[in-house]
C-alpha cells in the first residue's frame, strides 16, 4: 500500500489470468463508479501497460511478492486507489467477483476453443477472427489466422510497426485481409464487430482507416434511408508511408468485386503521398464510384468516378445521393436546424470535448474552414497543437494523455466530467462542443451520463452545450432516447458532428 495526498493504493496481481482490453475496461469503470474510488485500473502485464500504470502512480507491487521482472504480458494487474484501504480492498473484492464471472458462464459451456487452430477445426466455414490480446501476442496469433486462410481483425494496440509491415505483406501473399493492428471498427456482412453501430445493409461500402469516422459515415446514411455492404477498418498506419496502404488497397479490391457493392467512401487522415497516389491509381481502374474523406487533407486531382469531401458529413451526403441515384431533398442529411440561441456576448471562445478523434478532426476542418485559429491535441495539418486557453480549443478525450490507465472515452466518458466542469466555469466560453457516440461496445447511456456530470442548477444563459449523436434507432442506446436526454436538459442536438460544429461557430463570428 502507498499513500499519496492522504489516499490509498492497493494492488493486486492474477498470474496467467488473460482477458481482452475491452472487458477489463468494463470492469474498470464498474470499479470507479464505486463510492470513495478515485481511480482504478484493470489491464494486462505488459511492458506497456506497466509504464501506464506507472505513469499514473498506479502501480505497487510491494504486497504482491513480485517486481515489475516477474510479471508477463499474459498477467493480470489490479489496482485501486481510494479515499481508505477498506474501499480499496472492498474494491478489488468486487474486481475478484467480476474476474469470476466469465469463467462460471463458461462452465456451462460443452466447448469453449483455447486456439485458433482448435476454433478453426470446430468452424470450418468460419473465414474472420477477430483478435484481441495484447499487443506483443496479436501479431503471432493474426499469422495463425492468415496461415489458416482466414483473414484477421487486430483489435489489439501497441503493435510495432515494423511487425505490422510484416504480417500484412503476408497476408497479401495468401490473399487474406489483415485489418489493422488498432482497428477498433467494422461491418462484415451486416455484423458489426468491436465498435460498431446496427446499420441496415445497403450497397454503399467503407473502407476507413478511423473507427469513428466510419461510425459517423454509416451512421449519417442509415438517418438518410440508406444502408452499407461492408464497413472495412484497416488501421489507422496502413496509409502511412511505412505500410504503403496495403490493406487500404486490398479492401478496395474486394469491395470492387463484390456484386452487392455499388458506390465506395474511403475515409482517413491525410494519407502519404506515395499512397494517395497509388489508391487513385486503383479507384481509376474501378467501374464503380467514389467518395474520398481524407480529413484535413487538401482537395487533390481525382480519377473522374472519384468525388471529394471536406468533411464526414458532406462525404455522406454525395455517397448518400449517388446510392439514390436523385436529388431528392428527402434523402439529404438534416442542416442545422438555424442559429442556436445566443449565448452572453461577453464569451467568445469554443471548447471541444470529443470521444471521437476523428469528430474532433472534423470539427477543426470546420473551424479553419470558417476563418477561426483552433488549437488541438490532435491536431490537423494547420491547426497548432498547442492548447492555448485563450483560443478555440478542440480535444480528443482518446489520445493516450487522457486514456492511460483508463477506459477510451467512449466506454467510460467519465474523463470529460472534469474539463467539461472548467469549461462551464471558464468567462470566456461561449459553448462547449461535445459529441456522444453509440453502438456496441459503448457506453450503455453516454447522453444520461453527460446529463449527471452537469452541474446543478446548470441553465443555457452562460455557456451553451451542442452535441452531436453518433448512432441508430436500433443501437443498443437507441439514438432517439438518447437524443431526449439530452434535450431535456437544454443541450442543443444536431443530426451531425459538422452541424454541431457549424452551430458552435456561429455562436463566436
Amino acid at each position: 500500500m502507498n499513500e499519496k495526498s492522504h489516499t490509498h493504493l492497493e494492488t493486486r496481481l492474477r498470474q496467467q489470468f488473460y482477458l481482452d482490453s475491452v472487458a477489463l475496461m468494463r470492469m474498470s469503470r464498474t470499479l470507479t463508479s464505486r463510492a470513495g474510488v478515485l481511480d482504478a485500473a484493470m489491464m494486462m502485464g505488459t511492458p506497456a501497460n506497466l509504464e501506464i500504470l506507472n505513469n499514473a502512480a498506479l502501480l505497487d507491487l510491494s504486497l504482491t511478492g513480485q517486481s515489475e521482472l516477474d510479471i508477463g504480458p499474459g498477467d493480470l494487474i489490479l489496482t485501486v486507489r481510494a479515499d481508505s484501504q477498506e474501499i480499496a480492498i472492498a474494491a478489488l473484492d468486487e474486481a475478484d467477483q467480476l474476474l469470476a464471472q466469465p469463467q462460471q458462464a463458461g462452465k456451462s459451456r460443452a466447448w469453449q476453443p483455447r486456439s485458433i487452430r482448435s476454433a478453426v477445426d470446430e468452424h470450418r466455414d468460419a473465414n474472420i477472427a477477430l483478435i484481441s490480446v495484447p499487443g506483443a501476442f496479436a501479431v503471432s496469433e493474426a499469422r495463425k489466422a492468415i496461415r489458416r486462410g482466414l483473414h484477421a481483425m487486430i483489435f489489439s494496440d501497441n503493435v510495432p510497426v515494423e511487425d505490422e509491415v510484416l504480417l500484412k505483406r503476408e497476408a497479401r501473399d495468401l490473399g487474406v485481409l489483415v485489418m489493422g493492428p488498432d482497428c477498433g471498427t467494422c461491418v462484415i456482412n451486416g455484423v458489426p464487430l468491436a465498435f460498431a453501430n446496427q446499420l441496415p445493409r445497403g450497397d454503399i461500402g467503407i473502407v476507413g482507416a478511423s473507427g469513428t469516422g466510419i461510425q459517423e459515415v454509416s451512421c449519417l446514411l442509415a438517418g438518410m434511408g440508406q444502408g452499407i455492404s461492408h464497413a472495412i477498418g484497416v488501421g489507422g498506419r496502413d496509409m502511412g508511408s511505412d505500410v504503403g496502404g496495403i490493406s487500404t488497397l486490398m479492401a478496395l479490391d474486394a469491395l470492387d468485386k463484390d456484386p452487392a457493392t455499388r458506390h465506395i467512401i474511403v475515409i482517413c487522415k491525410p494519407p502519404a503521398p506515395e499512397v494517395a497516389i497509388a489508391v487513385m491509381g486503383r479507384i481509376a481502374e474501378s467501374t464503380k464510384t467514389f467518395t474520398l474523406c481524407f480529413i484535413g487533407g487538401q482537395a487533390m486531382q481525382l480519377p473522374a468516378n472519384a468525388h471529394w469531401a471536406r468533411t464526414l458529413s458532406a462525404a455522406a451526403e454525395h455517397a448518400g445521393d449517388i446510392a439514390t441515384s436523385a436529388n431528392d431533398d428527402t434523402n439529404k442529411l438534416e442542416k442545422a436546424p438555424g442559429k442556436a440561441t445566443s449565448a452572453s456576448s461577453q464569451r467568445s471562445l469554443i471548447r471541444g470535448l470529443f470521444c471521437g478523434g476523428t469528430l474532433c478532426a472534423e470539427a477543426q476542418v470546420m473551424c479553419l474552414d470558417a476563418g477561426l485559429t483552433v488549437s488541438s491535441n490532435a491536431a490537423i495539418p494547420e491547426v497548432s497543437p498547442e492548447l492555448a486557453q485563450d483560443g478555440h480549443t478542440l480535444i480528443d478525450l482518446g489520445a493516450d494523455e487522457y486514456t492511460q490507465g483508463k477506459p477510451h472515452p467512449m466506454i467510460d466518458p467519465t474523463v470529460r466530467d472534469q474539463l467539461l466542469s472548467d469549461a462551464l466555469k471558464d468567462t470566456q466560453c461561449a459553448v462547449v462542443l461535445l459529441d456522444v457516440v453509440l453502438g456496441y461496445g459503448a457506453h450503455a447511456d453516454p447522453a444520461g451520463q453527460l446529463v449527471r456530470s452537469l452541474p446543478d442548477g446548470f441553465d443555457t444563459t452562460g455557456v451553451k452545450l451542442i452535441a452531436s449523436v453518433t448512432g441508430t434507432e436500433q443501437d443498443p442506446q437507441v439514438l432517439s432516447r438518447q437524443i431526449a436526454i439530452l434535450k431535456s436538459a437544454g443541450i442543443e442536438v444536431s443530426i451531425s458532428n459538422a452541424a454541431a460544429a457549424s452551430l458552435a461557430i456561429e455562436q463566436v463570428q
